[in-house]
């Protein structure tokens, strides 16, 4: 899971410099984004934001294509992670929030992962909109996925709470612990807690650290968000399925109108 755009502070999993050299690890494959590069294509986008772009993937694999890719994140440790990859060159870094999403003329606008829902409030959401919508051309486009309330994702977090060990590069072995730690609706809570298992690594983990990362993520049912797309200008083309989630995520394809 992916959090912590929108609050200002981005969350400790994207921020804390050892949290961040081990994001992608525990993440797994990102078998999703394959789709977000068949949408803009779909689209025809040739300039793309990548909203809360975090380590980098998805901006890399888009700027890849030929595209021209700016990648926007609060979270610096994250982007120097994302700087140091292969490929990165060709993407422009940007290091601020919503507020700081420049106005490029973007084809297309993206969030993947759980950007859309660290937005807590109604305020928060409404900016954040609104400064996409600002940085996108007339009739460009915004494309992010979302959780189905519905589908009530919490209980899953809550029943799977067994440990996942890896030997990461650099790291050694890292423990990854998650529990919910409340359920507000539509707020939910939770807590990643990593331990740092092998003796000090070349990156200066040491053996035995333990570090936690709070995140709470905003629910928002299907009728709320295409009305507030809809008071900050976008229409609403298309809700589609999450390719690698399908049932459980809406994907929205909304057009800006103003």
């Amino acid at each position: 899971m992916t959090g912590g755009y929108g609050r200002g502070v981005p969350d400790a999993i994207f921020a804390e410099q050892r949290l961040a050299r081990i994001y992608d690890a525990f993440d797994g494959p990102r078998d999703d984004l394959d789709a977000y590069v068949a949408i803009a294509g779909e689209l025809g986008a040739g300039r793309v934001l990548d909203v809360g772009c975090g380590t980098g993937c998805l901006a890399i694999l888009l700027a890849a294509t030929g595209r021209t890719v700016v990648g926007v994140d609060p979270a610096a440790a994250s982007l120097e992670v994302a700087k140091a990859k292969d490929g990165s060159a060709a993407v422009t870094w940007i290091h601020g929030d919503a507020a700081a999403i420049p106005a490029v003329g973007a084809d297309c606008a993206l969030m993947t992962g759980n950007v859309a829902q660290v937005f807590l409030t109604d305020a928060d959401w409404a900016q954040a909109v609104a400064a996409i919508g600002a940085a996108l051309r007339p009739r460009g486009y915004l494309v992010f996925e979302t959780r189905r309330p519905e589908r009530r994702a919490w209980e899953q977090w809550a029943a799977d709470t067994g440990p996942v060990t890896l030997d990461v590069p650099g790291c050694g072995r890292v423990e990854q612990r998650r529990e919910v730690t409340a359920v507000h609706l539509p707020l939910v809570s939770f807590r990643y807690t990593y331990t740092f298992l092998a003796g000090r690594s070349d990156r200066g983990a040491a053996g035995g650290a333990v570090i936690t990362s709070d995140s709470t993520l905003r629910f928002r049912g299907r009728d709320e968000l295409e009305s507030s797309l809809a008071a900050q200008g976008f229409r609403v083309l298309d809700v589609r399925d999450a390719p690698d989630r399908p049932g459980r995520e809406f994907v929205f394809i909304a057009e800006r109108t103003t």
